[in-house]
């Protein structure tokens, strides 16, 4: 089976285990991020990130979109 590595999340330290040799079974695959999304997350971040950030920082990408298309009218 894949590789399976203990890591710490670079923005909150919370443990998690990441499986980049069995990514569907990796706690990020369910995750679902648009490319836009992505690019946002990797511009700020060199490594796995747990679950909850990327989930929180999706809806701080979402928001920041919507009040830039907000002012841009």
């Amino acid at each position: 089976m894949g590789k399976h590595e203990e890591k710490s999340c670079p923005r909150c330290s919370a443990a998690f285990e990441c499986r980049p040799g069995d990514i569907c079974h990796c706690q990020c695959y369910d995750t679902p991020l648009t490319v836009e999304e992505k690019a946002f997350i990797e511009d700020r971040y060199n490594d796995c990130l747990c679950r909850d950030c990327l989930l929180e920082l999706r809806q701080r990408y979402i928001f920041f979109r919507e009040k830039y298309l907000l002012y841009e009218k």
